[in-house]
């Protein structure tokens, strides 16, 4: 590929098109080899193969500018007039996109450090500070699920269950095939007295996980106490 670019720039077409040719036989994703030999073709006169080639370019990357006003030029010559200009507005719109996307790897480590002010909140119980910090995270990086995790425990260290239970919920919504967050919510259930709910959870999850031992537990918990909650009942009715 160097030795190919290399002959294209300095004008040794005849040398560079077989070698990008040769590029393409391993590599049919790269849009500068597309665009170079569209350029080699427009500067023979071949502008039908020139045309394909910038188009090829083009698919693989809207936002290519060589390949787009290679394109442009050719369709100008051929009086192509609002075709060339398409060609290049397209181009630039696509090009202003791709500078407003953000790079997954900046958001993860922006995440990341929201995550570390968090814990330090956490840590020192500013649970409110916390929580803000989280939500930034789950905003930026891709692990959503785990975010919401740590946001649930901060509003059950507050004693504030009912937005605790909100956002386990909404991750079982989201996530359905996230465990931990099932087993959270069927634990949370289980405390705020809601038995039934509880053991319908944990069931959940052991149709997904039959050996989970948490959800095993919660579901043995949860049928002990309706059984004393069933032994109440009758006792009081007796009496």
């Amino acid at each position: 590929m160097d030795v190919a670019k290399e002959d294209f720039i300095e004008g040794r077409y005849s040398e560079a098109e077989p070698l990008l040719q040769r590029v393409l036989l391993l590599n049919n994703r790269i849009p500068e080899v597309f665009q170079m030999l569209g350029t080699i073709y427009y500067e023979n006169g071949k502008f039908s193969k020139a045309i394909k080639l910038f188009k090829r370019a083009l698919e693989i990357d809207p936002a290519y500018t060589d390949a787009s006003i290679g394109l442009s030029v050719i369709l100008n010559d051929l009086g192509r007039y609002d075709e060339g200009r398409k060609v290049f507005e397209d181009a630039q719109k696509a090009l202003d996109q791709k500078k407003h996307e953000r790079d997954p790897f900046v958001e993860e480590l922006l995440a990341k450090k929201h995550r570390e002010l968090a814990d330090l909140y956490f840590q020192y119980e500013r649970i409110d500070e916390a929580i803000e910090q989280y939500f930034k995270s789950q905003r930026l990086s891709s692990k959503k699920p785990e975010y919401g995790m740590r946001i649930a425990e901060c509003f059950l260290k507050k004693g504030d269950e009912r937005s605790s239970i909100r956002e386990l919920k909404n991750l079982t919504r989201d996530f359905p095939q996230y465990l931990p967050a099932r087993l959270k919510l069927a634990s949370a259930h289980y405390k705020a007295g809601d038995i039934e709910l509880a053991a319908e959870i944990a069931e959940s999850v052991l149709l997904r996980d039959p050996m989970n031992s948490e959800a095993q537990e919660i579901l043995r918990m949860s049928r002990t106490g309706r059984n004393q909650l069933f032994y109440r009942e009758t006792q009081h009715e007796l009496d």
